[in-house]
Formats: structure tokens, sequence, C-alpha cells
């Protein structure tokens, strides 16, 4: 399946999920948000919710700087 992560088009295999597309583009444990077609999902929710073709997904990782 085809999707848009942070503004860009990969291809996932059928049956992935928002964890699984997360692991794929960050390996921060902490300081993650993730929204999929502009709703937030919550972390709790990541293992279980789909991730289908077309959908928009947004990681968006907190940084710490000065």
């Amino acid at each position: 399946m085809r999707v848009t992560i942070n503004g860009q088009a990969r291809d996932l295999p059928d049956g992935a999920t928002v964890a699984a597309v997360v692991s794929q583009v960050t390996d921060a444990e902490r300081g993650v948000a993730v929204a999929l077609n502009e709703e937030v999902v919550p972390r709790a929710a990541w293992p279980t919710t789909p991730v289908r073709d077309a959908d928009r997904v947004e990681i968006l990782t907190a940084v710490q700087g000065g």
C-alpha cells in the first residue's frame, strides 16, 4: 500500500500499524507524537491502529536545544 509519511510517499506492507511506521522513522522512545489523517493517535493505541492505503501519517519528535 502507498501512504504519505511526513510529506513523503512510501510503500508499506498491508496490515502495517502506527507502531510499525514509527519504528521505521525514528529510534526515539520518548517525545514522539503521531497524527494519522490529522488526528492525534494516543501512544497506547499505536500497536493496534492500522495504517491504510492513501493515509497521511505525521510523526513529530521533540528536540531539546538551546
